[in-house]
């Protein structure tokens, strides 16, 4: 058994109330199982046998480790030649030193990836061949011709597949159009493994030729996607910019409204009513103000939307949505450092715990893994060991980085390796445990 004895500081991720922080605590994780054992007031005088790791938490924050409910591991950029690494032969190591990086670095230990990757990866995840996060995986992001999803360019040819995630084994084309094409491809993506389905509503900021206030998908285009992903027990995610697309959106049966760059207080209403989550992804925001490569014209779409996302974050806030926290990592440099979506939640407006709350247990409940995402006796010891109180300012992850984070745990086993006495695991010894398998 590994005890974390008289913590300082631990957020248990149940709730944004005050009564999910606690102070002086003792927590208790089962090794064998990866579990949390228990949590209870710190006791002194407790003792503890040979077969037990105590580590002093007197100078530790505590809390559950991350979950990322926007993720894209197969996104190494937006440029052109980080899009056609992305998609040569050799993808699946850019991925793995994606992946090993999310978990390591940016403590995100249950991701969301809603576009990109596929059955095989999660399965390698799960297997131990790969380091990095959990999985749960949207492997398409559905679009019309012409759309978000679709990378073509200006001088597109209609012979040319787009240059997104183009088909491959596990991953059927993105590109949709007509109800019956978007109910054939919801029934292949979930063929295919996936645990939600993702949609573009409306026209996005990143791709090459759409403009932001445009239609994307008709309204029965979209009916027949969220009826179909509804008959498989899948929810909807939507990237959705416009006010149109919003509202598109939200009539039409979607689950969670990403992005949400021009909601306003009506939407906001109409949203809650439906029982909509929205995934504002506010640091992608900031980082394409300084992205490189792009051209005038998305930069002019970045522009636009940077002016009006935080009232819409705002907006979501003040109207009682429940907000999910989801870095959008497609920027060069930005895997590894997912939180900081934590620090652009609460410069946008959020309380401390709501932003947390929506990068742990809420997020949990949304993305369907009621096993993660909080400390309480059963769950999964997934957590991080911090210096400096994060919880109540998350802002120290700006100042300091990935070394505000002492240790990340996912299973109850560490990946740094920075706490002496307690398990960790490195990458050659997780390929060595397969290669010399029986």
């Amino acid at each position: 058994m590994l005890l974390f004895s008289n913590v300082k500081k631990l957020y248990d991720g149940t709730s944004a109330d005050a009564s999910a922080v606690h102070h002086g605590v003792d927590l208790h994780v089962d090794e064998a199982r990866g579990a949390i054992l228990e949590l209870r007031p710190h006791d002194p005088a407790l003792r503890l046998g040979d077969a037990h790791t105590r580590v002093d938490g007197s100078d530790l924050v505590i809390t559950p480790g991350l979950i990322d409910c926007h993720g894209h591991v197969t996104v190494l950029g937006l440029r052109d030649d980080d899009i056609a690494r992305s998609n040569a032969d050799e993808n699946l190591l850019y991925v793995e030193k994606v992946l090993y990086r999310t978990l390591v670095s940016g403590g995100v230990t249950t991701l969301r990836d809603v576009g990109g990757a596929t059955h095989k990866m999660k399965r390698l995840v799960d297997e131990g061949v790969l380091i990095g996060p959990r999985l749960a995986i949207s492997i398409g992001m559905l679009s019309t011709t012409g759309g978000h999803a679709d990378f073509r360019g200006p001088d597109r040819c209609h012979a040319t597949l787009s240059k997104l995630w183009p088909p491959g084994p596990g991953r059927p084309s993105n590109i949709v159009d007509g109800p019956w094409d978007c109910r054939k491809r919801v029934r292949e993506i979930a063929a295919c493994g996936a645990d939600l389905i993702k949609v573009c509503a409306s026209p996005g900021v990143a791709s090459p030729s759409d403009h932001l206030e445009h239609r994307d998908f008709t309204s029965a285009e979209l009916r027949a996607i969220c009826d179909e992903a509804g008959a498989r027990g899948l929810k909807v995610a939507a990237h959705a910019h416009s006010r149109s697309g919003i509202e598109l959106a939200i009539e039409c049966g979607v689950s969670d409204l990403q992005h949400i760059s021009f909601l306003d207080a009506r939407l906001a209403e109409m949203a809650h009513k439906a029982g909509c989550t929205v995934t504002p992804t506010s640091w992608v925001m900031d980082e394409l103000t300084r992205a490189d490569g792009l051209t005038p014209f998305v930069m002019e779409k970045v522009k636009r939307v940077v002016e009006s996302h935080r009232r819409a974050v705002e907006f979501a806030y003040r109207g009682g949505l429940e907000i999910l926290a989801g870095g959008d990592a497609v920027i060069r440099g930005m895997h590894g450092r997912n939180y900081l979506e934590l620090v652009h939640l609460t410069r946008d407006g959020l309380s401390p715990l709501s932003a947390w709350y929506g990068a742990t247990g809420l997020a949990a409940r949304h993305i369907g893994r009621p096993d993660v995402g909080t400390i309480a006796p059963g769950q999964r010891a997934d957590l991080l060991i911090c210096a400096g109180d994060v919880v109540a300012d998350p802002e120290i992850f700006a100042a300091r980085g990935s070394s505000a984070i002492l240790e990340v745990f996912k299973d109850g086993v560490g990946y740094r390796g920075t706490i002496p006495g307690t398990p960790h695991r490195t990458f050659a010894m997780t390929v060595d445990s397969v290669l010399d398998a029986p």
